[in-house]
């Protein structure tokens, strides 16, 4: 697992206690592109079940994420797909 993969995992386990969590490196894809950095770490996506998300709107989800990881989204991360979902959904 990569650093900043791990900084994001534990990170939105502390805030969201989330019942399923799966983040991918999607920085290959990107290599070149803007934002891109030289080793990769720097285009993600998450997927997240999370109690915190019940009754939640995708804006107010990703808001939540957002909030999670908003020291690593102005630097590190340059691209950050969001999948969340609430328990059933």
């Amino acid at each position: 697992m990569t650093e900043m993969r791990r900084v994001i995992e534990d990170k939105l386990k502390a805030a969201l206690a989330p019942l399923e969590l799966t983040i991918t490196d999607d920085s290959a894809a990107h290599a070149g592109h803007a934002g891109s950095r030289p080793g990769g770490q720097s285009h993600f996506t998450v997927e997240i079940v999370s109690e915190a998300f019940a009754g939640q709107s995708r804006i107010a989800r990703h808001r939540l994420v957002n909030q999670a990881l908003a020291d690593e989204l102005t630097g590190p991360i340059h691209a950050l797909v969001i999948r969340a979902k609430a328990p059933g959904e």
